[in-house]
Order: C-alpha cells, then sequence, then structure tokens
C-alpha cells in the first residue's frame, strides 16, 4: 500500500510552475518565494481538527478563538475528541458560544468517530485526496474545502486545488487578466498546467488575489 509524502519541496515547486506558465512566473518574480511549511510535521488529530475547523466557520478568528477556548475548559482538555465530547451537555457548549448547527455538526463528527468512520492520521497516510474527501465529508458541517484545507496546510498534499474557494478563482481572474470570475470548471482545466504541484499554485494565487491589499487571515494556516 502506496505511504503518501507529507510536504513537499517548495522549491522544486516553484521551478515547475516557472516552467510551465509563463505568466504565473512574472507573478513569483513580482511576489516572491512562499515558505510553504505550515504545520506539515505538526502530530495533530483528525477529530480536533474537523471540530475546529467546524468552529470556526463563518466566523472572525477572534470571535472564533475565544468559542474554542470555551470549549476547551467546558470539555477540562486541549484536543477535541468524541470521548471528550461525550463529556459535556448540549447545554453546556451552546453556553460556551456554540451555535445551534455546529453543534449539530459536533455531535455528529463525535458519532461518526466513535463508529470508527472519521480515519485516523495514521491511515490518512495511505489514502488518496479523494478518498479523504469521501470519507469527511459525509460529516455534517464538513464539506470538500475544509478537507482541502486539512490536505494542504495539515497533512502537506502538493496538489491540491480548491477550486471553489474565492480568493483562488479571484486569483485566477487577476492572473489571465479576465473579465469576470472564472468558474470552478474553468479553474480545474487551468490547472492541469499546475499539476503535479497546484498547492504552490494555489498559494500563489491567494497571493496574487490580496496583492497590494491587507492580506486576509485565513483560520486553517
Amino acid at each position: 500500500m502506496a505511504r503518501y509524502k507529507r510536504g513537499f519541496d517548495n522549491v522544486i515547486a516553484t521551478r515547475h510552475l516557472a516552467k510551465f506558465d509563463k505568466d504565473l512566473t512574472i507573478w513569483i518574480r513580482k511576489i516572491g518565494s512562499i515558505e510553504a511549511s505550515f504545520r506539515w510535521h505538526q502530530p495533530f488529530e483528525v477529530v480536533d481538527a474537523l471540530a475546529r475547523a467546524i468552529l470556526y466557520q463563518q466566523l472572525h478568528g477572534r470571535a472564533a478563538a475565544t468559542i474554542v477556548a470555551r470549549v476547551e475548559q467546558a470539555i477540562n482538555s486541549k484536543c477535541i475528541q468524541a470521548s471528550t465530547l461525550a463529556s459535556v451537555s448540549d447545554l453546556q457548549l451552546r453556553e460556551s458560544g456554540v451555535s445551534a448547527n455546529k453543534l449539530l455538526a459536533l455531535r455528529d463528527l463525535a458519532r461518526r468517530a466513535l463508529l470508527g468512520e472519521i480515519p485516523t492520521t495514521r491511515q490518512l497516510q495511505y489514502m488518496s485526496n479523494q478518498q479523504i474527501v469521501d470519507a469527511l465529508t459525509p460529516t455534517r458541517g464538513i464539506g470538500a474545502w475544509t478537507v482541502e484545507m486539512m490536505l494542504m496546510f495539515r497533512l502537506g498534499r502538493q496538489d491540491v486545488l480548491p477550486v471553489d474557494d474565492f480568493g483562488i478563482l479571484k486569483g485566477m481572474q487577476v492572473l489571465d487578466r479576465l473579465a469576470k470570475m472564472p468558474t470552478a470548471k474553468e479553474l480545474k482545466a487551468r490547472g492541469e498546467i499546475w499539476s503535479p504541484y497546484q498547492t504552490m499554485a494555489s498559494l500563489y494565487l491567494w497571493r496574487i488575489a490580496d496583492f497590494d491589499k491587507k492580506p486576509i487571515k485565513r483560520s486553517q494556516n
């Protein structure tokens, strides 16, 4: 069974992009190198990462961090797991600032984890990107974008292109000087030239979209 490498060589990835995409090369020179190490080598628990992703959804970073801290206090643990979630009531989580929808998502995540439906970090090492997306998205509140962020920033998968991400779509619009925002289908087709380093291309597209603007703080990186 093949084991997927965690992380990739930033320099090799950037050279690949510059070799095959002249328009992107211009922006690479303008932006400079991107140190794409993130948390690739840091251990993490899948349930904890997904729970935090749920809690951060549709909230500003500071507000979400406050709620996460309250949840950690309620469960008396810095690691959110099915067992620790089971130790607190719905009322305690709601009093921590967790919305009704997010509460349902957390309970569904815990239920699936107890049933063995959520892969462990070790199991993820032997699963393809699509297999991971297919395994995690049935969970309430977990969409493809959330899993793609985990693939990029936690697992260091080198060939991820979140085609529904607004910033990346905007970056492609600027890159190709398009009159309107491209579709996800158009972005997917455009991204074939960047493979097998679409993750690095995504990082540049975010920078391109934010160029000369105040950078957008993303909860996953």
